[in-house]
């Protein structure tokens, strides 16, 4: 009798240790459909190429980001809003990645004019940073602004109708780049694209774990 009614428990115990599994795999499973990543670009509009200087004076093109998973900013050095904050997170991301092949960082300078590739070196040099894996860009005003708008979908507010001279984007976002060349961002409860906010250090946390979920992609 006590010998049956142990058997009793136990298949109660595993019929209860099964559903609570099966219970969690769903919700799991939701969650994960829920979060996954979005492609932001239409087919066949990947990257444009681009040729800008590095903090070493070496010319950077898209053919070295190729298979790779980029993250790209637009700052200037002598910011005294947005930037100090925006680079502190981006060496949170560095970090994450420092001695990974696959994955490097573009940050781009709005204020070429001033952003020589000798203040970028010097300004790279407070974060340590690797010319191979964080690349300070400067280059052709307009031909980073094309790049921020046409490629990487970034701008702050509409200043299209301004001439070169007075036109600055100014932007707190990180943009997400797979291998593919395309972009990629989360979606927010009411399925909007919700840009990762280099300010804000959940937002940039949510950026290192999405960047490790896109180097397990095929």
């Amino acid at each position: 009798m006590k010998k049956n009614k142990i058997t009793v428990f136990l298949s109660a115990f595993f019929i209860l240790l099964a559903a609570v599994f099966s219970y969690l795999y769903y919700n799991a499973s939701k969650q994960m459909k829920k979060s996954d990543l979005v492609v932001m670009t239409e087919p066949g509009d990947g990257i444009r190429s681009f040729s800008f200087l590095n903090q070493e004076g070496e010319t950077v093109t898209n053919e070295d980001i190729k298979d790779k998973v980029a993250v790209v900013e637009f700052f200037f050095t002598t910011c005294k809003g947005i930037c100090p904050k925006m680079n502190e997170n981006m060496t949170k991301v560095y970090q994450a990645f420092r001695s990974d092949d696959d994955v490097v960082i573009l940050s781009h300078t709005v204020d070429p004019k001033r952003d020589t590739v000798a203040a970028l070196k010097a300004y790279s040099l407070r974060f340590d940073a690797d010319p191979k894996r964080w690349m300070f860009l400067t280059g052709d005003k307009k031909e980073i602004y094309d790049q921020a708008r046409l490629s990487y979908k970034v701008s702050a507010g509409d200043t299209t109708a301004l001439d070169i001279e007075s036109d600055f984007i100014h932007t707190n976002v990180f943009v997400l780049v797979d291998k593919y060349g395309r972009l990629r961002v989360r979606l927010d409860e009411e399925g909007n694209p919700d840009p990762y906010d280099g300010t804000n250090e959940k937002s940039v946390a949510q950026l290192i774990k999405d960047i490790h979920q896109l180097k397990l992609e095929e």
